[in-house]
């Protein structure tokens, strides 16, 4: 009998067959399809380190899932505020008019907790803290700790990666 790996019919078994790990240590994103690891980004973490309070400014820990898909279509450094386009794409001359925006470009992975009491519910709830993975502008440093709470990763790495993350993929942070 060959060998074969399955593939997915439903929605659910799309999100399945994907697993995202974030690495707070070595600040890397690996992506791991039906067991096997299939990619792995640069990514940027939170400055202020690993913590799960409102306000704290910290990247959650724990399990996650992706709870929804944001940006579809839009062009490579689109600018979202708010979730919602601006028209804007980035730009260094951009970036200099608006010298106090966290630039969130390209796409967002929303993401929303599994562990009620760590990162869902109450004041440790990842979703109600906006916590994206989201592209960044290619000025902003990757490997190293540097944004909000957020996991940024390159643009081209987040479009990549939104083409192969349906609503419900698994995202591990640790």
């Amino acid at each position: 009998m060959p060998n074969r790996t399955p593939s997915p019919s439903t929605a659910d078994d799309a999100a399945a067959a994907v697993v995202l790990d974030v690495s707070l240590s070595a600040q890397c994103l690996t992506v791991y399809r039906f067991g096997r690891v299939s990619a792995r980004y640069a990514v940027s973490t939170a400055r202020n380190g690993a913590g799960e309070r409102n306000g704290s400014g910290c990247t959650p820990r724990g399990r996650h899932v992706v709870r929804a898909r944001i940006g579809a279509g839009l062009p490579s450094g689109a600018v979202l505020v708010g979730r919602r386009p601006t028209g804007e794409v980035w730009t260094p001359a951009l970036a200099a008019r608006y010298p106090q925006r966290d630039w969130i470009l390209s796409r967002i992975l929303w993401l929303s907790g599994l562990e009620p009491g760590r990162n869902r519910l109450g004041e440790v709830d990842t979703m109600r803290r906006y916590i994206y993975i989201h592209g960044t502008p290619e000025t902003e440093p990757l490997g190293v700790p540097a944004s909000h709470g957020c996991i940024r990763m390159s643009n081209a790495d987040v479009i990549e990666l939104f083409e192969i993350v349906p609503v419900g993929t698994e995202v591990r942070i640790g």
